[in-house]
């Protein structure tokens, strides 16, 4: 990794308020909305409350949300002449990734430790390993959503690929079980969308592996652990081979 280079894209990026303001404090609105101004916030669940389960979900969203922009904007610097820029320097490519792959990875601890500080200060509840898993899942997941992000870079090689792909994110996130509790159909339909395996598995240390089924009388079911795994490893590869796609499609339209 370039110091240098890692110093100047986390420089650049604070400098666009707008996309610091959607990747680290909107989250944080959304869990104030959804878990911490809720009145059954401190109720159980699993090794916590509410409150807790929706800190996750919202970290998550944030987290994923980071990396998507990272992963849009480093394909579109290729592509609209900065890699042969970089080109001229004696960094390899193997570099431009990995300090690429770090500035994610710090941008999306953002979003993450804010949102896990607020809601310390809010009445999330959990033992340690709540904190601590979900934490690390949450980060280590959303390096998946990088190459999401990619191949929107990849195939529309403009500024709104960016937009492009956070916008989607955000019905994904809908329907991933994310934002509120599924049920019926829409459960069933959550379980084979991109996001749900990821979330599955970052709130699954405090749920116990039980999902909140979304009706009125605030049911529970158990989830074996092979399903989000399964989830979220499809979708790995899913998007691994479209970004493999959308680079040779590049290559020949150039």
């Amino acid at each position: 990794m370039n110091p240098t280079y890692f110093a100047l894209e986390l420089k650049r990026f604070f400098r666009d308020y707008t996309g610091v303001f959607f990747i680290a404090v909107l989250p944080c609105f959304f869990y104030v909305v959804f878990g911490a101004a809720q009145s059954w916030s401190d109720q159980s669940v699993g090794r916590g409350n509410v409150a807790m389960y929706v800190m996750i979900s919202m970290a998550a969203y944030g987290a994923v949300t980071a990396t998507v922009s990272i992963g849009g904007s480093a394909a579109m610097e290729r592509m609209q002449g900065w890699g042969r820029q970089l080109g001229l320097t004696p960094m390899r490519d193997f570099t431009f990734v990995a300090t690429k792959a770090a500035v994610g990875v710090t941008v999306a601890l953002v979003p993450i430790g804010l949102i896990f500080v607020i809601a310390a200060f809010t009445g999330a509840r959990g033992d340690l390993p709540s904190w601590i898993v979900g934490g690390l899942v949450i980060l280590i997941g959303a390096a998946v959503f990088s190459v999401y992000g990619l191949i929107f870079g990849l195939l529309f090689r403009s500024e709104s690929a960016i937009g492009a792909a956070s916008g989607t994110l955000v019905v994904l996130a809908f329907l991933g079980n994310l934002f509120f509790p599924l049920s019926g159909a829409l459960l069933t339909i959550a379980k084979f969308t991109p996001l749900y395996g990821y979330v599955s598995l970052a709130r699954r240390t405090l749920t116990e592996g039980y999902i909140l089924n979304g009706t009125q009388n605030g049911s529970v079911v158990f989830e074996p652990l092979w399903q989000p795994i399964v989830n979220l490893a499809v979708w790995t590869v899913i998007f691994c081979a479209l970004a493999l796609a959308a680079v040779r499609y590049g290559r020949r339209r150039q």
